[in-house]
């Protein structure tokens, strides 16, 4: 089932997510509706506070940066087959020069910025089985990581921009969040008076 996006300005997008454990209601069911609710939107992750869940949980698949327009291989290939589920994540390390790329976010359609991030992590994690990992990521992998995992944190991209970027795009947001936005998915908008 395609879920509702939750927009730039739901108290859930700032708040800290809470683990979960074994057992937890419907979450094979979720993990397919926040799939294919990705695809729908056209992204390469999905975190669970994004779809109203304040739990520690996202999803990536980050197989459109291994092609180019024309379907020949990018730098990237081996981002091919890079999906995965990440369930109660912690990122434990991270190294290397940080670098910057145009990052967007499905909670906040139509606004690119260059973030910065680190360009090596360690991440501690479980799967869909609650088997325990410990994997270490790099370049597009890590950075599409870093960017599921701040979500969980109550962190958007936008948080990372210069203070006076931030300002120059406080209109922008405002519309995001009154539900002025051209977003081709579904979306849900905070309750504004």
């Amino acid at each position: 089932m395609i879920l509702p996006i939750r927009a730039y300005g739901d108290p859930v997008l700032k708040k800290v997510a809470k683990d979960i454990e074994p057992g937890h209601p419907g979450l094979e069911q979720l993990i397919a509706d926040m799939f294919e609710t990705m695809y729908e939107a056209n992204g390469v992750g999905l975190a669970a506070p994004q779809i109203g869940q304040s739990i520690r949980l996202f999803i990536v698949d980050a197989s459109p940066f291994a092609e180019d327009e024309d379907g020949k291989p990018t730098e990237e290939a081996h981002l091919k087959d890079f999906k995965k589920v990440f369930i109660n994540p912690y990122i434990v390390e991270e190294e290397g020069e940080e670098w910057g790329f145009e990052e967007g976010c499905l909670s906040i359609p139509g606004i690119r910025e260059e973030v910065y991030r680190a360009e090596r992590i360690v991440l501690q994690y479980q799967d869909e089985q609650f088997n325990e990992h410990e994997e270490e990521f790099s370049g597009f992998a890590a950075r599409v990581i870093q960017h599921e995992h701040d979500h969980l944190d109550g962190i958007l991209f936008t948080d990372h921009l210069a203070p006076l970027r931030q300002r120059l795009l406080q209109g922008k947001l405002r519309d995001i969040g009154k539900g002025k936005c051209d977003a081709r998915y579904k979306m849900r908008f905070p309750v504004t008076k």
